[in-house]
């Protein structure tokens, strides 16, 4: 039976976060509120938890997966950064923007795009989301819960609960901060490139 985690979204009780934390270390695949609907994630060399997340969401090995992490300095060792992408990101976190970057020797090769070594890092604004990165000690691999069909991510976790709990280990529930998807940019270009446009205001690359 999937395990069922309410944590409190202004002030995380650290029992409870360390309960769904739990999951991820002995292998399990969870789905966790963010800043923009729900993501599901496992532990960075979960490669089990990696093809559970494909099956769920019907995804190819094009799919770009996302590292969620705390902070800049954990998110610099996971991808490379130039200059310039250093201050686009920094500008730009924590919120509801992914970032497409080649991944670094600290990201385990299954978990990167097999053809450009390329990988998805975002900083959330969402408390509960980085009590759990916090407490786990490591980027959570991860991606929007967006199931086939749909266009929109889940949002409210005792509906996954209901709907696909059978498919997950535990549904942390708590509010998301807004029902769209993350805006993904594509960092590997010259210029940044909207791969996906959602809750991330994209306005400032027009000037």
């Amino acid at each position: 039976m999937v395990r069922y985690v309410e944590i409190h979204p202004v002030d995380p009780q650290p029992r409870l976060v360390e309960k769904a934390v739990e999951v991820i270390r002995e292998g399990g695949v969870i789905a966790y509120p963010t800043d923009s609907g729900y993501a599901i994630g496992c532990s960075l060399a979960n490669q089990d938890g990696l093809g559970r997340m494909k099956m769920l969401r019907h995804l190819d090995d094009k799919h770009h997966f996302t590292l969620v992490c705390r902070d800049f300095a954990q998110l610099g060792q996971m991808v490379m950064v130039s200059n310039a992408n250093f201050r686009l990101i920094k500008g730009l976190t924590p919120g509801p923007y992914t970032f497409i970057l080649k991944g670094t020797k600290e990201v385990p090769r299954m978990t990167l795009n097999p053809k450009k070594q390329t990988v998805g890092v975002r900083i959330p604004d969402h408390t509960i989301a980085l009590s759990l990165v916090e407490s786990l000690g490591e980027a959570i691999l991860s991606t929007t819960l967006i199931l086939p069909g749909q266009s929109e991510p889940m949002s409210e976790g005792w509906v996954i609960r209901d709907e696909i709990g059978h498919m997950l280990d535990a549904v942390v529930e708590g509010p998301v901060g807004t029902t769209g998807p993350t805006t993904v940019l594509d960092l590997t270009e010259d210029y940044p490139r909207v791969a996906r446009l959602g809750a991330g205001d994209v306005s400032f690359l027009d000037n």
